[in-house]
């Protein structure tokens, strides 16, 4: 009978040396041997914890792979399974591609458990001295310095990947939580309400089917290049008061949307406008095409109007202020979102048409427009009796 182990694992040092070494089984019990790294004793012991654990939940193999795979090959990995379409919008892939280019050339060779914050604040303080790069004929010209609005998306998207890797169990923390961005990001995140008054401002200096779609966004929550632009005539139904949208940046955006009056009237305009093709919104370059860019006219029409420029995304975020400044519940907004935040989705995963359109009947197209309340009036007592 074979004699009972004592230990799981030991620490030991090798002779001539001050690095300990751990020795451990692993779960078919063949013997494991590894430099901890590290001449701190309490060091060696907490890895061999994090070894016994990472065996005990049949994580090892995936720990250690962790330990050894390099930042350029989980990159690789990370854009082929969680950035492409249909997990993410083909312009986000893009985005993807074009910051881990930047990335790759920074801790491309690194492995990922070497990816600490101050590296990562090394790179970002690196990034912020640089111009930007424009190829000419004669080679490469330099610009002006590169915005810190796309550093700070290179670092957003560094931070998600280091995610994945912790999920995946590849890491143990995401050394990006430890990372301050080194300069204020003016306006990032931080989007702009459209008043009533200024939305018909807008409107009255715009082309007919841009008024269209900033009635259409404002009063149903589409996104504008993803569900409104490459909309087919067959998608709506007006008869019903809904529209279908089979494609959209998330599976929650996938559903029927219901129409508020204003939103029919808006519709009805387009396909007055729209030609005999099934597009709804059909290309002037291309006739068998949809418009792809509206940036052009959506600058021109703010200059018109005299209005700060803002992003045309913007006007979905309006929808969800009016639905809140009417009183709509906040998981009820995020249902008309259509958004992918799982847990409330299931709370509120069988909401109905009719339920969305008792909450469009509240929505508030004034909500930025309300005289604030005097602090009197706020704490003035109760009267049931009118002032004459």
């Amino acid at each position: 009978m074979p004699r009972a182990r004592k230990y799981d694992g030991v620490v030991y040092q090798r002779a001539g040396t001050e690095i300990w070494w751990i020795r451990y089984r692993d779960r078919k019990g063949v013997a494991r041997r590894e430099s901890s790294q590290t001449a701190d004793w309490q060091e060696a012991n907490k890895k061999l914890r994090e070894r016994l654990q990472a065996r005990d939940a049949n994580l090892l193999e995936v720990v250690r792979k962790g330990e050894s795979l390099a930042y350029e090959q989980w990159a690789d990995f990370f854009l082929e399974n969680y950035s492409k379409p249909p997990v993410r919008a083909e312009k986000t892939h893009e985005a993807n591609e074009r910051c881990i280019k930047h990335l790759k050339a920074a801790f491309g060779i690194s492995r990922l458990v070497d990816i600490t914050a101050d590296s990562i604040e090394l790179y970002l303080r690196e990034r912020l001295r640089q111009r930007v790069r424009v190829k000419v004929k004669l080679g490469y010209k330099l610009l002006g310095a590169i915005k810190s609005t796309t550093i700070h998306q290179e670092f957003r998207v560094l931070r998600r990947m280091l995610n994945v890797a912790v999920r995946k169990k590849l890491l143990v923390a995401n050394p990006c939580s430890g990372v301050e961005f080194p300069v204020a990001v003016k306006g990032l995140f931080r989007p702009h309400y459209v008043a009533w008054s200024e939305q018909q401002r807008i409107e009255s200096h715009g082309p007919q089917h841009l008024r269209n779609i900033i009635r259409i966004i404002t009063e149903t929550g589409l996104r504008v290049y993803k569900e409104l632009t490459p909309m087919k005539k067959d998608q709506v139904d007006l008869h019903n008061a809904v529209v279908w949208i089979p494609d959209s940046k998330t599976p929650n955006g996938i559903a029927e949307v219901p129409l508020t009056s204003l939103a029919i009237e808006a519709f009805k305009s387009q396909m007055a406008i729209s030609g005999e093709g099934p597009f709804l919104f059909p290309s002037n370059r291309n006739p068998s095409g949809h418009q792809t860019a509206l940036k052009t006219v959506w600058q021109k029409t703010l200059r018109r109007a005299r209005v700060p420029y803002f992003r045309i995304y913007d006007l979905r975020s309006t929808y969800a202020t009016r639905l809140s400044a009417g009183g709509v519940a906040d998981e009820w907004v995020t249902q008309m979102l259509r958004q992918s935040d799982a847990q409330v989705f299931k709370k509120y995963s069988q909401m109905k048409l009719m339920m969305k359109r008792e909450a469009l009947e509240k929505l508030n197209r004034r909500a930025n427009e309300m005289a604030p309340v005097a602090a009197d009036v706020l704490v003035a007592p109760l009267c049931t009796v009118t002032v004459q």
